[in-house]
């Protein structure tokens, strides 16, 4: 029987996971996720991201599901939603808590990728 070394990606799973676990009342479900990441992304690349583009992407769900999944995520403190210049659209940016999130991320995947 041969062992083999897990993979690195494996290993930021179960790394994931752990950190997962320490928070269990903040556990974010598939479509919060990826609506996060999608928020993270728009703040990394300086670009502005309303409320209307997340509930646009019907790959993830109903306009409904997505606006109530946006509303646990600010509730949460994932991200804030705050009046453009003329106040008649919303504006979606990270919380502390999302940053704090993709900050313990990173230092998943490093701790993954050096114990490789």
């Amino acid at each position: 029987m041969s062992t083999l070394k897990s993979p690195s990606y494996l290993r930021f799973l179960n790394l994931i996971d752990a950190l997962d676990r320490m928070n269990p009342g903040k556990k974010l479900d598939h479509i919060e996720e990826r609506l996060l990441d999608k928020v993270i992304r728009a703040a990394d690349l300086k670009q502005v991201i309303l409320v209307g583009d997340l509930i646009s992407l019907d790959e993830l769900g109903s306009q409904a599901t997505l606006h109530g999944r946006l509303k646990n995520l600010s509730v949460m403190g994932y991200v804030k939603l705050t009046s453009n210049a003329d106040g008649r659209k919303k504006e979606v940016v990270p919380g502390k808590l999302a940053l704090k999130r993709y900050e313990e991320m990173s230092k998943c995947l490093e701790k993954a990728v050096k114990s490789a």
